[in-house]
């Protein structure tokens, strides 16, 4: 399993957010430079992320971005699904995907290691890993 690239930056900028101490929020360019990922990309990244209700912008003009819950309220389950669904296998959210889907030995399986690896990814949120970092 390979997680792209947005949803790896994806969660570096909320760090980034998450970190940021100014009032105003953090400047997206700041981010940009901080995180090391181009304005062009990260555009998308931030509009990702504001699609989802994760960050918002600051009020005022000039502004940048802040996360609209605590740390401890942002899972990275959130984040990764900013950018797409949690997908195993397709026949387990779809069962047209496959004509073997209702009758698949497997099936159980994917179903039960789909829910564990979104209990996995539900249970860090942006503070453990701050904090992590911080030790």
């Amino acid at each position: 399993m390979k997680i792209n690239t947005k949803i790896r930056y994806g969660l570096r900028a909320v760090i980034e957010i998450a970190c940021s101490n100014e009032p105003g929020g953090i400047l997206q360019k700041d981010i940009a430079v901080n995180q090391e990922i181009s304005l062009k990309y990260l555009d998308s990244i931030i509009s990702s992320l504001k699609l989802k209700g994760i960050i918002s912008h600051a009020k005022g003009k000039g502004s940048g971005f802040k996360l609209t819950r605590k740390p401890e309220e942002i899972t990275v389950y959130d984040v990764y699904t900013a950018f797409e669904p949690l997908v195993i296998v397709e026949c387990i959210n779809d069962e047209s995907f496959c004509d073997r889907s209702k009758n698949c030995v497997s099936r159980d399986y994917w179903i039960e290691f789909k829910n564990e690896y979104k209990e996995m990814l539900s249970r860090k949120t942006i503070a453990q890993i701050i904090e992590r970092n911080d030790k």
